[in-house]
Protein backbone atom coordinates (compact mmCIF):
# COMPACT_ATOMS: atom_id res chain seq x y z
CA UNK A 1 0.00 0.00 0.00
CA UNK A 2 1.51 3.32 -0.93
CA UNK A 3 0.81 5.58 2.06
CA UNK A 4 0.23 9.04 1.11
CA UNK A 5 -1.53 10.01 4.06
CA UNK A 6 0.19 10.69 7.19
CA UNK A 7 -2.20 10.80 10.44
CA UNK A 8 0.04 12.13 13.12
CA UNK A 9 -0.06 10.85 16.71
CA UNK A 10 -2.55 12.48 19.35
CA UNK A 11 -3.78 12.24 23.02
CA UNK A 12 -3.92 8.52 23.80
CA UNK A 13 -3.27 7.09 20.20
CA UNK A 14 -0.42 6.80 18.57
CA UNK A 15 0.89 5.83 14.88
CA UNK A 16 3.54 3.38 13.72
CA UNK A 17 4.04 3.67 10.08
CA UNK A 18 6.28 0.52 9.51
CA UNK A 19 6.58 -1.49 5.83
CA UNK A 20 4.56 -4.12 5.17
CA UNK A 21 7.17 -6.76 5.54
CA UNK A 22 7.50 -5.61 8.97
CA UNK A 23 4.42 -4.94 10.27
CA UNK A 24 3.53 -8.11 11.83
CA UNK A 25 6.89 -9.02 13.50
CA UNK A 26 7.32 -6.06 15.06
CA UNK A 27 3.42 -5.28 16.41
CA UNK A 28 4.32 -8.91 17.68
CA UNK A 29 7.18 -8.21 19.11
CA UNK A 30 5.78 -5.12 20.64
CA UNK A 31 2.89 -7.47 21.71
CA UNK A 32 4.95 -9.91 23.36
CA UNK A 33 6.99 -7.78 25.34
CA UNK A 34 3.67 -5.59 26.84
CA UNK A 35 2.53 -9.50 27.70
CA UNK A 36 5.70 -10.54 29.41
CA UNK A 37 5.68 -7.01 31.58
CA UNK A 38 1.92 -7.69 32.40
CA UNK A 39 3.15 -11.41 33.86
CA UNK A 40 6.14 -9.94 35.80
CA UNK A 41 3.81 -7.33 37.37
CA UNK A 42 0.60 -9.68 37.81
CA UNK A 43 1.87 -13.31 37.37
CA UNK A 44 -0.60 -13.60 34.45
CA UNK A 45 -1.23 -11.77 30.85
CA UNK A 46 -4.65 -11.44 28.97
CA UNK A 47 -4.42 -11.17 25.45
CA UNK A 48 -7.69 -10.51 23.70
CA UNK A 49 -7.57 -11.14 19.74
CA UNK A 50 -10.15 -10.27 16.66
CA UNK A 51 -10.89 -13.21 13.87
CA UNK A 52 -11.49 -13.14 10.62
CA UNK A 53 -8.32 -13.49 8.06
CA UNK A 54 -6.62 -10.09 8.75
CA UNK A 55 -4.66 -11.55 12.08
CA UNK A 56 -3.44 -14.48 10.92
CA UNK A 57 0.05 -13.60 9.91
CA UNK A 58 0.21 -11.52 13.45
CA UNK A 59 -0.44 -14.49 15.21
CA UNK A 60 2.09 -16.86 12.98
CA UNK A 61 4.64 -14.01 14.21
CA UNK A 62 3.75 -13.74 17.57
CA UNK A 63 3.42 -17.93 18.40
CA UNK A 64 7.46 -18.25 17.93
CA UNK A 65 8.22 -15.58 20.53
CA UNK A 66 9.73 -16.85 23.74
CA UNK A 67 8.09 -15.78 26.78
CA UNK A 68 6.02 -17.68 29.00
CA UNK A 69 3.10 -18.74 27.16
CA UNK A 70 1.58 -21.02 29.94
CA UNK A 71 0.46 -17.73 32.25
CA UNK A 72 -1.21 -15.81 29.08
CA UNK A 73 -4.85 -16.28 28.87
CA UNK A 74 -6.35 -15.49 25.64
CA UNK A 75 -10.08 -14.18 25.26
CA UNK A 76 -11.79 -13.44 21.90
CA UNK A 77 -13.27 -9.92 21.24
CA UNK A 78 -15.88 -11.40 19.20
CA UNK A 79 -17.03 -15.02 17.75
CA UNK A 80 -19.70 -15.92 15.22
CA UNK A 81 -22.76 -18.41 16.60
CA UNK A 82 -21.35 -21.43 15.77
CA UNK A 83 -19.74 -24.83 17.09
CA UNK A 84 -16.03 -24.43 18.13
CA UNK A 85 -14.87 -27.17 15.32
CA UNK A 86 -17.03 -25.09 12.89
CA UNK A 87 -14.55 -23.86 9.85
CA UNK A 88 -15.52 -20.22 10.70
CA UNK A 89 -15.31 -20.34 14.26
CA UNK A 90 -13.02 -17.49 15.41
CA UNK A 91 -11.77 -19.87 18.20
CA UNK A 92 -10.90 -22.95 15.94
CA UNK A 93 -9.21 -19.74 13.92
CA UNK A 94 -6.91 -18.91 17.01
CA UNK A 95 -6.40 -22.28 17.74
CA UNK A 96 -5.02 -23.36 14.20
CA UNK A 97 -2.99 -19.93 13.48
CA UNK A 98 -1.72 -18.76 17.49
CA UNK A 99 -1.92 -21.78 19.87
CA UNK A 100 1.05 -23.30 18.30
CA UNK A 101 4.53 -23.57 18.42
CA UNK A 102 5.57 -21.73 21.76
CA UNK A 103 1.90 -20.38 22.22
CA UNK A 104 0.53 -23.61 22.58
CA UNK A 105 0.72 -23.56 26.01
CA UNK A 106 -1.23 -20.32 26.08
CA UNK A 107 -5.18 -20.76 27.74
CA UNK A 108 -7.92 -20.08 25.54
CA UNK A 109 -11.05 -18.88 26.71
CA UNK A 110 -13.84 -20.08 24.59
CA UNK A 111 -16.97 -17.26 24.10
CA UNK A 112 -19.66 -20.33 22.27
CA UNK A 113 -19.71 -23.47 24.54
CA UNK A 114 -21.66 -25.46 22.28
CA UNK A 115 -19.69 -27.77 20.30
CA UNK A 116 -22.36 -29.12 18.42
CA UNK A 117 -25.60 -27.97 17.17
CA UNK A 118 -28.52 -26.84 18.27
CA UNK A 119 -26.55 -23.72 19.44
CA UNK A 120 -27.91 -21.85 22.63
CA UNK A 121 -29.69 -18.58 21.42
CA UNK A 122 -26.83 -15.70 20.92
CA UNK A 123 -28.55 -13.75 23.52
CA UNK A 124 -28.15 -16.78 25.88
CA UNK A 125 -24.69 -17.38 24.35
CA UNK A 126 -23.86 -13.29 25.12
CA UNK A 127 -24.24 -14.11 28.99
CA UNK A 128 -22.26 -16.86 28.86
CA UNK A 129 -19.43 -15.51 27.18
CA UNK A 130 -19.53 -12.16 29.18
CA UNK A 131 -19.05 -14.50 32.04
CA UNK A 132 -15.93 -16.37 30.85
CA UNK A 133 -14.68 -12.77 30.01
CA UNK A 134 -14.97 -11.57 33.23
CA UNK A 135 -13.88 -14.10 34.82
CA UNK A 136 -10.57 -13.90 32.49
CA UNK A 137 -9.63 -10.22 33.56
CA UNK A 138 -8.67 -7.20 32.22
CA UNK A 139 -7.51 -7.24 28.52
CA UNK A 140 -3.66 -6.29 28.72
CA UNK A 141 -3.11 -5.97 25.11
CA UNK A 142 -6.78 -6.28 22.75
CA UNK A 143 -6.04 -6.57 19.16
CA UNK A 144 -8.90 -4.95 16.85
CA UNK A 145 -9.29 -4.80 13.07
CA UNK A 146 -11.63 -3.13 10.72
CA UNK A 147 -13.38 -3.68 7.75
CA UNK A 148 -13.90 -1.37 4.90
CA UNK A 149 -16.59 -0.42 6.07
CA UNK A 150 -15.53 1.23 9.50
CA UNK A 151 -17.45 -1.98 11.23
CA UNK A 152 -14.67 -3.14 14.14
CA UNK A 153 -15.34 -6.35 16.42
CA UNK A 154 -18.56 -7.13 15.65
CA UNK A 155 -20.06 -3.67 15.64
CA UNK A 156 -21.54 -3.40 12.50
CA UNK A 157 -23.00 0.01 10.82
CA UNK A 158 -26.13 -1.88 10.41
CA UNK A 159 -26.48 -3.96 13.57
CA UNK A 160 -30.33 -3.11 14.89
CA UNK A 161 -28.81 -2.91 18.64
CA UNK A 162 -25.64 -0.65 17.57
CA UNK A 163 -26.37 2.18 19.64
CA UNK A 164 -26.79 0.49 22.58
CA UNK A 165 -23.45 -1.60 22.14
CA UNK A 166 -21.51 1.68 21.56
CA UNK A 167 -23.39 2.75 24.66
CA UNK A 168 -20.66 3.66 27.20
CA UNK A 169 -23.12 3.12 30.20
CA UNK A 170 -23.78 -0.25 29.35
CA UNK A 171 -22.85 -2.31 31.73
CA UNK A 172 -22.74 -5.59 29.73
CA UNK A 173 -19.56 -6.74 28.73
CA UNK A 174 -20.59 -8.64 25.55
CA UNK A 175 -23.91 -8.32 23.35
CA UNK A 176 -25.34 -10.42 20.50
CA UNK A 177 -25.88 -8.99 17.01
CA UNK A 178 -28.29 -10.58 14.84
CA UNK A 179 -27.57 -8.88 11.23
CA UNK A 180 -30.56 -8.31 8.78
CA UNK A 181 -27.96 -9.13 5.71
CA UNK A 182 -25.10 -10.30 7.38
CA UNK A 183 -21.68 -11.15 5.28
CA UNK A 184 -22.03 -13.43 2.97
CA UNK A 185 -18.84 -15.27 3.70
CA UNK A 186 -19.99 -15.49 7.52
CA UNK A 187 -23.81 -15.88 7.85
CA UNK A 188 -24.31 -15.98 10.90
CA UNK A 189 -25.34 -14.21 14.31
CA UNK A 190 -22.36 -12.72 16.56
CA UNK A 191 -21.19 -12.01 19.98
CA UNK A 192 -19.20 -9.15 20.54
CA UNK A 193 -17.62 -7.05 22.91
CA UNK A 194 -19.14 -4.19 23.98
CA UNK A 195 -17.29 -0.80 23.52
CA UNK A 196 -17.16 -0.59 26.72
CA UNK A 197 -15.56 -3.79 27.54
CA UNK A 198 -13.03 -2.83 24.57
CA UNK A 199 -11.93 0.27 26.15
CA UNK A 200 -11.37 -1.75 29.39
CA UNK A 201 -8.52 -3.21 28.09
CA UNK A 202 -5.09 -1.86 29.09
CA UNK A 203 -3.47 -1.35 25.82
CA UNK A 204 -5.42 -1.27 21.94
CA UNK A 205 -3.56 -2.03 18.82
CA UNK A 206 -5.27 -1.70 14.83
CA UNK A 207 -3.63 -3.13 12.50
CA UNK A 208 -4.19 -1.70 8.96
CA UNK A 209 -2.86 -2.88 5.54
CA UNK A 210 -5.13 -1.62 2.38
CA UNK A 211 -5.77 1.15 0.22
CA UNK A 212 -9.32 0.44 1.08
CA UNK A 213 -9.00 0.37 5.00
CA UNK A 214 -6.84 3.58 4.58
CA UNK A 215 -9.87 5.77 3.13
CA UNK A 216 -12.13 4.57 5.70
CA UNK A 217 -9.74 5.71 8.53
CA UNK A 218 -9.87 8.96 6.58
CA UNK A 219 -13.31 9.17 6.88
CA UNK A 220 -13.27 8.23 10.86
CA UNK A 221 -9.95 10.17 11.97
CA UNK A 222 -12.32 13.53 12.13
CA UNK A 223 -15.54 12.72 14.42
CA UNK A 224 -17.42 10.52 15.79
CA UNK A 225 -20.00 8.46 13.60
CA UNK A 226 -22.21 5.53 14.19
CA UNK A 227 -21.71 4.16 10.20
CA UNK A 228 -17.77 3.94 11.18
CA UNK A 229 -17.68 2.61 14.40
CA UNK A 230 -14.35 2.63 14.54
CA UNK A 231 -14.47 5.68 15.20
CA UNK A 232 -15.86 5.44 18.49
CA UNK A 233 -12.28 4.20 19.56
CA UNK A 234 -10.29 6.39 17.42
CA UNK A 235 -12.02 9.54 19.25
CA UNK A 236 -12.10 8.22 22.48
CA UNK A 237 -9.47 9.49 25.24
CA UNK A 238 -9.98 6.86 28.20
CA UNK A 239 -7.43 3.76 26.24
CA UNK A 240 -4.13 3.71 24.85
CA UNK A 241 -4.55 2.97 20.96
CA UNK A 242 -1.46 2.21 18.86
CA UNK A 243 -2.23 2.48 15.18
CA UNK A 244 0.11 0.21 13.13
CA UNK A 245 0.19 1.10 9.33
CA UNK A 246 1.86 -0.55 6.30
CA UNK A 247 3.40 2.14 3.99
Amino acid sequence: MALRWHPESRGTLTVHTVSSAELNVRLAQDIAQRLAAAIQARGFAVLSVSGGKSPVALFEALRVIDIDWSRVRITLVDERCVPRSHPDSNALLVQTHLLQDLAAKAHLVFMVLNTTEPMDSPAVQAKVASMALHAAGTADVLVLGMGADGHTASLFPEAPNLADALDLRNTQTCVAVELDKPPANAPYPRITQTLAQILSARHIVLPLIGTDKLHTLQQAWGLVNPALPISYVLQQTQTPVALWLAN
